[in-house]
């Protein structure tokens, strides 16, 4: 189905044609911007809330800059929509999010509009300070550099390391802060508190804008107006709102709060923040959804609401027939309220994503043992593991890929004091739509090779359960990842009774043939192996499979039964192959002299985009036919051993 753009926006190809408009033809252009992100993603899925919130911004910002020379980097990329339809891609963006289409995320090599390439949040005032940075030292002085961050990702480290070095450096940067209390769920901490005490300030915001208007009549008479006008702006900051400014104490120049969804003004201050050198931060106070009621009023429905009718608001479902698994992220949350009722020493934390998480389940139960800490992956390990020193068993659940951004506390805080950490990692795999910097692809590889550290994948929901279980009891006080893939399991009837699982071992899900294949699994790709062993058996191929259950430790016994029983291997894993589940399967039997031909199937060592699951399984060959093409080719070149062998 074709998206018509409106009139404006159907002739703006670049930011060179949007340079043409007129600044009272703004308005018009964001109001169809806005219609034309709505339309779209309602027939075609993506994200939705945090694009209609910087309509403008977005506007202004190309139509201020300019760029691609001018680097623009926006921060986690949810809000890119704008921007990406604004600098080319209008006609493409249908194809957002799908296989071999457009990414949902500003990408450098999708285009040069795209400064830098992001996923993961707080990421842009770093690298727009080492774009300021190489601008200067090849005397680009002209050059502007732009962070466009939310609120939520302020409240990460790296922001902060960022702007303490660049108000230290002082280089030409402008840090825009969309703020809008809002991540996917709503904000959390004392920074979101502190910009919510300065956007309601009524007194500094009326004295505000009066020397607003004060600077922009002294500036016509030099510096020395303008420096004074400078003092007297910080001396009421820091009276009127009691307290001194963050911003300024990191040598930041800071202006606001202004209006996010006023696109005129947003082009005065803008233009205004050119002529100002050294760094500088712009408070935009904007809404999440603008310009749709719905997403307006719940925002963390319509940050990803999927297909809906945009008239009516209706969210478009499937209504199965019969009852359906539910969610590996749903059967965590239940579960670990389950357990927490049971252990009073259970806590609950993730870094941001309580709905994502389904934590928030427990947080809804028990507020005072679950806490969301914000878009902050290394304090949630490292918090965490003080939960621990205390005799508490904390939970700690975050998704795999933003898992590699707290891995050195995984190591040097958690497992090095082999401390009691449950850590739940959601989306391993492939993370479907999301893309690359959203796989969950490393996991397995990264943790396998820390000391101390259990390293479990549960093939169904009822293995997560007693995973779950099984990672809380005393008698395994020390660091435990589970890790589960994004959306449904396998098991309509799910809640089963939960049972302790001896760590380090497997369980036979079918003994083939003796003399034949087996196909070892770990983690929910099992159950395409199962579809697979039954393509094969209508061949008359008896394959054995085994589900692991542990990359570490490994099952030692069972891998050497396996090895004296068949005459060769398939591992399966929804992982990377580098040093992942079937690295380890090899060293362990390489280790022992079993010496017998194995094909390892995993995620491959490139990138691999953004797609469903089930396409990227068949790109890299392990769906069900692909590992049953695998154990065909095995079974037809590796010769039947002798019968003597298969009896020692």
């Amino acid at each position: 189905m074709t998206v018509e753009p409106g009139p404006l926006l159907a002739a703006i190809n670049s930011p060179d044609d949007l340079k043409k408009l007129a600044p009272e033809q703004l308005v018009q252009l964001s109001d169809e911007l806005r219609e034309f992100i709505v339309h779209t993603v309602s027939i075609y899925g993506g994200h939705f809330g945090a694009s209609l919130g910087v309509v403008e911004l977005s506007v202004a910002l190309h139509y201020v800059f300019n760029t691609p020379y001018d680097q623009l980097v926006w921060d986690v990329g949810h809000q890119a929509y704008g921007h990406k339809i604004l600098t080319g891609r209008r006609d493409r963006f249908p194809t957002n999010r799908r296989y071999g289409g457009m990414s949902g995320f500003p990408k450098m090599s999708e285009s040069p509009y795209d400064a830098f390439g992001v996923g993961h949040s707080s990421t842009s005032i770093g690298a727009a300070l080492g774009m300021a940075v190489a601008s200067d030292y090849k005397k680009e002085f002209d050059r502007q550099h732009i962070a466009v961050i939310g609120d939520g990702a302020m409240t990460a480290g790296m922001s902060f390391e960022a702007l303490n070095q660049a108000g230290a450096l002082n280089n030409n940067m402008i840090v825009v802060l969309n703020d809008n209390c809002m991540s996917i769920d709503p904000n959390v901490g004392a920074l979101k508190e502190y910009l919510t005490d300065i956007t309601t300030s009524r007194t500094y915001n009326k004295v505000r804008d009066e020397l607003w208007n004060v600077l922009g009549k002294l500036s016509k008479f030099g510096p020395n107006p303008q420096q004074i006008a400078r003092k007297v702006e910080a001396a009421m900051k820091a009276t009127l709102m009691k307290q001194s400014n963050l911003f300024e104490a990191l040598n930041f120049r800071y202006f606001g709060p202004v209006d996010g969804h006023d696109v005129q003004h947003l082009v005065a201050v803008l233009n205004d923040l050119k002529a100002i050198p050294g760094p500088k931060l712009l408070h935009c106070v904007t809404v999440k959804g603008k310009g749709y009621a719905l997403a307006e009023k719940d925002q963390t429905l319509w940050h990803a609401p999927g297909l809906f009718d945009k008239i009516t608001g209706e969210i478009f479902t499937k209504i199965p027939d019969k009852p359906q698994p539910p969610k590996y992220q749903d059967v965590f949350g239940h579960t670990l309220l389950e357990l927490a009722e049971a252990n009073d020493k259970i806590m609950g934390v993730t870094p941001a994503m309580p709905s994502g998480s389904s934590l928030n389940i427990m947080m809804a139960a028990m507020p005072t043992r679950a806490f969301d800490v914000g878009i902050a992956e290394q304090h949630a390990v490292t918090f965490s593991a003080g939960l621990a020193t205390q005799g508490l068993v904390p939970f700690c659940n975050i998704y795999s890929s933003f898992m590699q951004r707290g891995y050195d506390q995984v190591i040097h805080d958690v497992a090095l004091q082999n401390l009691h950490v449950v850590f739940c990692l959601d989306r391993a795999g492939f993370a479907g739509a999301d893309g690359p910097t959203h796989h969950g692809c490393y996991d397995l590889a990264f943790m396998r090779c820390v000391p101390n550290l259990v390293v479990a994948a549960p093939m169904n929901e009822q293995e997560l359960r007693n995973l779950m279980y099984t990672a809380q009891l005393p008698e395994n006080a020390g660091p435990f990842s589970i890790r589960y893939p994004r959306g449904e399991g396998v098991m309509p009837e799910w809640r089963t009774a939960l049972q302790r699982v001896a760590v380090g071992t497997g369980r036979v899900v079918h003994e083939g043939e003796a003399g034949g294949v087996a196909i070892l699994t770990i983690g929910h790709i099992g159950n395409y192996a199962v579809k697979a062993a039954a393509a094969l058996a209508a061949e008359g191929l008896d394959v054995g499979h085994y589900d692991l259950r542990f990359c570490k430790p490994l099952d030692e016994e069972m891998l050497l039964a396996v090895a004296r029983r068949y005459r060769a291997i398939v591992t399966v894993e929804d992982g990377c192959l580098p040093g992942g589940f079937g690295s380890a399967v090899l060293e362990f039997l390489a280790d022992n002299g079993q010496h017998l031909p194995l094909r390892r199937l995993g995620i491959p060592d490139r990138v691999v985009e953004h797609g469903t699951q089930d396409q990227l399984y068949k790109e890299c060959g392990f769906d069900a036919a692909g590992i049953a093409q695998a154990v065909r080719e095995l079974a037809a070149t590796v010769p039947v051993m002798a019968r003597e062998k298969l009896l020692r």
